[in-house]
């Protein structure tokens, strides 16, 4: 088997039970109670939809999307208020935008996805001692 290549965009939904995800142009789908779960169970369903292409995906190959309202209910590490400060953006819009109230353009989705990863390299380069 060849690793595959590409990003496959998958969408995220919260259920009563958990998370549902599909990859649209794929036709594949997979749920899992939590988001570790659904990744397991996602990279299966891929991996059985390419197979007979003689590929192989990884979990390099997903990426989740998610609305800003479910990332914030999953990661409840990450503190809104903390990011609007790191990012220069008014806590309470960010707040509206993490309750569904407002929808972010584009250009201020761009700069929360920036904050939020910067924070995970940050995060990721940290030892404890």
């Amino acid at each position: 088997m060849k690793p595959l290549k590409k990003k496959i965009e998958v969408t995220v939904e919260k259920t009563n039970t958990g998370y549902s995800a599909y990859a649209e142009h794929l036709s594949v789908y997979s749920t899992g109670g939590n988001i570790s779960e659904l990744y397991i169970n996602l990279l299966e369903a891929l991996n059985f939809a390419y197979e007979e292409l003689g590929y192989e995906v990884s979990t390099d190959n997903i990426k989740l999307n998610l609305d800003l309202k479910q990332f914030f209910q999953y990661y409840k590490v990450l503190n809104a208020n903390f990011l609007a400060q790191r990012i220069g953006m008014n806590p309470t819009l960010l707040s509206q935008y993490v309750r569904g109230k407002k929808h972010p353009s584009a250009k201020q989705t761009d700069k929360i996805i920036k904050g939020i990863q910067t924070i995970g390299k940050e995060l990721s380069e940290i030892s404890l001692v």
